[in-house]
């Protein structure tokens, strides 16, 4: 994959392999493709609670699934609407209140990684 060739670290690296991945699945899925970005489009507008509350809620989901490519592009999300690192520390402990040890490896590993990482690509 070429585009993985110009990521600066980990988390840029697996955000380009899922646009990648997500690319050639509409190429060959265009209609259902649509349909669902449409349906995530409307899911994570602002409502009653924020685009910032729907991410932070997204990754305790992401992270309780242990799905690592949506934690770190929910992580990003959370970064992208403000989030600090604080209330991302946060949510990361109510979910591990439900998701117990898996859910805090992937937290003190996965996302602070990503975090460390996204802040440095933002310098």
């Amino acid at each position: 994959m070429e585009m993985e060739m110009d990521a600066r670290n980990s988390t840029e690296s697996a955000l380009l392999h899922y646009k990648a991945g997500l690319g050639q699945f509409t190429k060959k899925m265009p209609e259902l493709a649509s349909k669902f970005n449409d349906f995530t489009e409307e899911c994570f507008k602002d409502g009653r609670l924020s685009k910032k509350e729907k991410q932070l809620i997204a990754l305790g989901i992401s992270l309780y699934s242990q799905d690592e490519y949506c934690i770190i592009y929910h992580t990003k999300g959370c970064l992208d609407e403000g989030c600090s690192e604080e209330e991302i520390l946060e949510a990361i402990g109510v979910t591990a209140a439900f998701g117990g040890g898996a859910t805090m490896s992937q937290a003190v590993t996965l996302v602070q990684e990503c975090i460390q990482e996204l802040n440095q690509l933002k310098q």
